[in-house]
């Protein structure tokens, strides 16, 4: 068990599986998960992201300086390695992660709490375009697992794009439902 609890986040977990790997620069690390597509599980967005959560883990004792360098003009690059800390903390988030629904807050079920703020007419006119990105992310999740598929990638490494599909499958189906709902008459309300 770690010495102490340290913040865990999904980009955290993602850096220090990386540096699980071996010791690696900031930037390498970005290039490395939108590679793997990690992009859909993790948000690196925000070009500075990777740097504020290596910040923290450095600063946390779960990753350390390995090395320094600057080629040419070029910015400083540092390389980063994982600490023993820091790989034992990894093994407990990941075991936790596993075992443990995690208390999150998605946006989702908040929009939903909220519906009679809107008229019955404009949410199922939100709801059916949710309907076409959910469609559209399903698409996108089937041809990125054919793709993978193509190229001889273990089922293990697809695992997550299973779990989001499924997910979004679950949610179309129950977003259908509520909209014939809305529309039916059987859910309503006045403003």
């Amino acid at each position: 068990m770690p010495s102490r609890p340290h913040k865990r986040s999904p980009l955290a977990v993602q850096l220090l599986l990386l540096l699980e790997e071996e010791p690696m620069h900031a930037y390498r690390m970005q290039q490395l998960i939108k590679e793997r597509h990690k992009d859909t599980i993790v948000n690196i967005a925000q070009r500075n992201s990777v740097y504020q959560t290596l910040d923290r883990l450095l600063r946390d004792g779960l990753v350390e300086v390995r090395e320094t360098s600057r080629e040419g003009k070029r910015p400083r690059s540092t390389v980063y390695q994982l600490t023993g800390e820091g790989r034992e903390t990894l093994m407990s988030w990941l075991r936790t992660m596993l075992s443990t629904p995690a208390r999150e807050f998605p946006e989702f079920p908040v929009a939903l709490a909220s519906l009679p703020a809107l008229p019955v007419a404009e949410v199922v006119d939100l709801l059916e375009r949710r309907v076409s990105a959910l469609e559209e992310l399903l698409g996108t999740i089937d041809d990125d697992t054919r793709a993978a598929g193509a190229m001889g990638v273990p089922r293990l490494f697809l695992v997550e794009d299973e779990y989001r599909r499924a997910m979004a499958v679950t949610e179309l189906r129950w977003v259908r439902e509520l909209i014939a709902d809305l529309r039916e008459g059987r859910l309503s309300w006045q403003r």
